[in-house]
């Protein structure tokens, strides 16, 4: 848990986690899913490598409900918003790193890096927490270059849905809606490069975008 927090604040984080994800569950068991390219990530784990997952935060809910219990260790945000956040991420089965570009970035960053090389797969909101939103943070391209795992990008869309956020927008899809969730082919960088980084943000704007028109495309 963040050592920014005072001890009242990481009790609160606690407390609305324990209304937050039974809520979360609830609202996911109402909804139909429609999913494509799920096969993506068994065949990741399957040749040896670990998934370096990746989604705009405006779709982090839907996407945290699919891969929930997996083990997977997901960059959340170290101020009080990112830990309630991360509480909810633990409560469905997942683990969490706290940091961001500003607070504690490289250092989350290195923890990752020894999850990943040590055989769990990890998750980014590629431009969480602050944004600007729809522009990839180089938390993600920096792993997939420093580990030699591919990155896994991953979009969804909700037939109906609330937005809750000011800056991305931030989905919250409505109960007994249809969720459209699409997993692309998975993109690597080459190992130890940072110059392959630029290209690989490209690409993957490139994926997340051709994603969204399918799960669009998907819902009808």
């Amino acid at each position: 848990m963040s050592d920014l927090l005072s001890p009242s604040q990481r009790r609160k984080t606690q407390v609305i986690a324990a209304a937050v994800a039974p809520a979360i569950s609830g609202l996911c068991r109402t909804l139909t899913w429609k999913v494509e390219g799920a096969a993506y990530y068994d065949q990741i784990v399957a040749s040896g490598h670990q998934p370096i997952l990746a989604f705009w935060h405006a779709r982090i809910l839907p996407i945290t409900w699919f891969f929930r219990g997996r083990g997977i260790v997901a960059l959340t945000s170290a101020n009080f918003d990112g830990q309630w956040i991360a509480r909810v991420i633990e409560r469905l089965g997942n683990r969490t790193v706290a940091g961001s570009s500003s607070r504690g970035g490289m250092r989350a960053l290195l923890r990752l890096k020894r999850e990943i090389l040590g055989g769990h797969p990890v998750a980014f909101a590629l431009d969480g927490p602050r944004g600007p939103a729809r522009v990839a943070q180089p938390g993600a391209l920096w792993l997939a270059a420093a580990t030699g795992h591919p990155i896994l990008p991953v979009h969804a869309e909700s037939s109906g849905c609330w937005e809750v956020s000011s800056w991305d927008r931030t989905q919250v899809p409505k109960p007994f809606s249809t969720i459209a969730l699409v997993v692309g082919a998975p993109l690597f960088a080459e190992r130890g490069a940072v110059s392959s980084e630029e290209p690989l943000r490209l690409a993957l704007h490139e994926r997340l975008g051709t994603l969204e028109a399918r799960a669009r495309q998907m819902l009808g």
